[in-house]
């Protein structure tokens, strides 16, 4: 009996920005009989699949595609695999991977954002606002600091795949009209519903559903569009 000889492949992935990503994209190609080991590499955005010679190059492609990411040019030195042979499906809102890994990434751009906003909130609030701050001067704040805890937490959490450069890079790189939208979700939802910049136990949960739901649906455009994540 005559065994398939073993193959190795190189893609290119579009879309991945941090470890759970990473986590991802391996676990949806060792899921494929066939495949014996899966390196994903997120700064050279690529992932190296060493099978034993069954599942075909479409196969390994598609499961990336359905994880939610893009499959694109590893580049020229490795010659593996052309964009023009990836097929480029129109625009819809109908693929449920994507809604899936686009809310996946909002769901921790939401807590990196959370984390400054609730925590200036709570400052001013619980300090009596010792400089007499305008709610609209205290919202403002709580958005720019929201923005720069959730590059923080972004940095941290690459910094297990990249170098502090390059992480910090990649972070920075994220959906700023997203982060913005999320963070002004919120805070408009506490102004509404408390009359100013307070946190209480029950206004908590409709800020945090009201700062998931805005930036989701341009985060899944982003995604499926471009294979580029909030996150």
């Amino acid at each position: 009996m005559t065994e398939t000889p073993s193959k190795e492949y190189v893609l290119g992935v579009g879309g991945m920005t941090c470890n759970n990503c990473v986590n991802h994209v391996e676990t949806a190609l060792s899921n494929i009989d066939g495949v014996l080991e899966v390196e994903v590499n997120l700064a050279g955005a690529k992932a190296t699949i060493n099978t034993n010679g069954t599942p075909s190059q479409e196969t390994l492609e598609s499961a990336v595609t359905n994880a939610g990411y893009s499959i694109h040019e590893p580049g020229a030195d490795l010659g593996l695999l052309q964009l023009d042979s990836v097929p480029k499906d129109e625009f819809n809102w109908n693929d449920g991977a994507v809604w899936k890994q686009s809310a996946h990434n909002t769901k921790w751009c939401l807590i990196g954002c959370s984390i400054g906003d609730f925590g200036t909130i709570f400052f001013f609030q619980y300090t009596g606002n010792p400089w007499a701050w305008s709610v609209m001067s205290i919202m403002l704040l709580a958005m720019f600091n929201g923005i720069m805890t959730s590059i923080a937490l972004e940095t941290f959490i690459l910094l297990k795949q990249m170098p502090l450069n390059e992480a910090f890079r990649v972070a920075v790189g994220m959906s700023l009209i997203s982060m913005i939208s999320m963070e002004a979700a919120m805070n408009i939802v506490d102004v509404v519903l408390t009359g100013g910049a307070k946190l209480t136990w029950w206004v908590i949960v409709p800020m945090l559903i009201a700062g998931f739901l805005t930036p989701w649906p341009y985060n899944y455009w982003r995604l499926k569009k471009y294979g580029q994540s909030c996150h």
